[in-house]
């Protein structure tokens, strides 16, 4: 390596190897291989130790930096704020969190209420102890359940991973908590039941599972509104009218998980807006700020909070929580400025232009390419699930998945795919650039998918 980089990048990529523990990643790999290290960012485009250049087509890796990288904007107005304040415990308020929380509700018409918490996974946490709390507070100690989506994800935590529908992810953690229940997932493409209105029919199993459990144990039901990580799976016709009938049958609380999908990426403010869902908890994270500052949050609706706005005499009634980095001041001003870029630079109307570009775009490599079995997304959240048969749909293997991920990568593109989730079904390239993409990106992303599925199919 001496010599490859100047002496300052050189000492950093040793402390990484020395010191880092990075995320996901089988550090064995590194006793051949340097670490990637990103220098900088601006729009769409990455730069790394080695002075490589790469268009970013999963914002940030995760599916967070919405409005790209290098905003002067957002920078700046975490700086002022954390120069007027920075942190105070979130049993008090702060101005950016107000403002941040009055913006955010008038985007969730029904939801007054914001929890602050800095994860994905924390904010899922709270949803399922406010459930646990209520059923102790107004069921007797019954309706303590949560049900949750074969294939979904909602985080890394232990309760999160009781939620886990991706075998993978939870793997080697267990034992987890009691009370956690699957349900189905709705994927039609590796359906489970032949029939004509499939949308309706894996929305009646989720009734079979509440019907079995006994409808008075069951508290909620936590749902993406897409399935990400499990596959970019989106919702078949009638599925979510169906859900929500379900659940108010049976005074079931509807978390939408909203980690992913959250401000703007399938080109309504929440992906449950397109499917007409009157949720109960919304919790989100990723996309609420791009990235620049550490923020999440449970919405929720007024009935939800006044469930604990009881006796003030009695200690326990409130709801007993606090995540302590939920009193930074940073994650919401960077929020808010993430807001105004969004609705100024009409950036939801980019998503769905762009979207539906892209879409077209990934059809015709469906028409090009045996080995691309179907194609699903919603606005700049797309997935191509690859075969190595169309006619049998067997999924095809995970080296040639990865050395698609890996052909894309050497020609300065970066794409992700299922992985670590679901043994046999790790198939699924995804795709989410920011919303400032335009047509020229589009047009490389996919050329670029076109020339390496090509390669890997021949």
């Amino acid at each position: 390596m001496d010599g490859m980089y100047p002496n300052d990048i050189c000492a950093t990529v040793e402390a990484d190897r020395a010191h880092v523990w990075h995320h996901l990643f089988q550090h064995a790999a590194l006793e051949t291989q340097d670490p990637r290290i990103f220098l900088e960012g601006k729009g769409m485009t990455l730069w790394d130790q080695a002075g490589r250049e790469y268009l970013d087509a999963v914002s940030g890796g995760v599916w967070t930096v919405n409005v790209g990288y290098g905003r002067e904007s957002i920078a700046n107005a975490v700086r002022d704020q954390l120069l007027k304040l920075n942190f105070f415990a979130s049993n008090a308020g702060n101005v950016p969190a107000a403002q941040f929380a009055q913006r955010l509700t008038e985007k969730t018409p029904g939801l007054t209420r914001v929890f602050y918490a800095n994860s994905g996974s924390e904010a899922n946490e709270k949803a399922f102890k406010m459930v646990r709390q209520i059923a102790h507070k107004h069921h007797g100690g019954k309706k303590w359940k949560v049900l949750y989506r074969e294939r979904d994800y909602h985080g890394t935590s232990i309760g999160a991973l009781a939620a886990c529908g991706q075998q993978e992810r939870y793997d080697q953690f267990g034992p987890f908590p009691d009370g956690f229940v699957q349900v189905p997932h709705c994927l039609e493409y590796r359906a489970q039941w032949d029939v004509e209105e499939y949308g309706q029919r894996a929305a009646d199993a989720i009734e079979e599972v509440i019907l079995r459990e006994g409808p008075d144990t069951v508290g909620s039901i936590c749902l993406e509104p897409i399935t990400a990580g499990g596959g970019v799976i989106t919702p078949p016709q009638g599925y979510w009218e169906r859900v929500q009938e379900i659940c108010r049958k049976y005074d079931i609380l509807i978390h939408i998980d909203e980690v992913v999908c959250g401000l703007g990426r399938t080109g309504q403010w929440f992906g449950y807006q397109n499917y007409g869902i009157k949720p109960d908890f919304v919790t989100c994270a990723k996309g609420l700020a791009s990235g620049y500052a550490a923020i999440s949050c449970l919405i929720t609706t007024e009935e939800v909070f006044d469930k604990f706005r009881t006796d003030p005499g009695d200690k326990l009634s409130h709801f007993r929580d606090i995540s302590t980095f939920g009193g930074c001041t940073g994650g919401p001003a960077a929020a808010l400025e993430n807001l105004r870029i969004i609705e100024e630079e009409a950036l939801l109307d980019n998503t769905l232009a762009m979207g539906a570009l892209l879409m077209d775009r990934l059809q015709e490599l469906k028409d090009k390419h045996a080995i691309v079995g179907d194609v699903r997304g919603k606005g700049l959240f797309c997935g191509l699930e690859l075969v190595a048969d169309r006619t049998t749909r067997e999924p095809l293997a995970e080296p040639l998945v990865d050395a698609v991920v890996a052909g894309c990568d050497a020609e300065g593109v970066i794409i992700g795919r299922t992985a670590r989730a679901l043994p046999g079904f790790n198939n699924t390239l995804c795709l989410s650039p920011a919303l400032i993409v335009g047509s020229s990106e589009i047009t490389r992303i996919t050329e670029t998918l076109d020339r390496v599925l090509g390669k890997i199919a021949a």
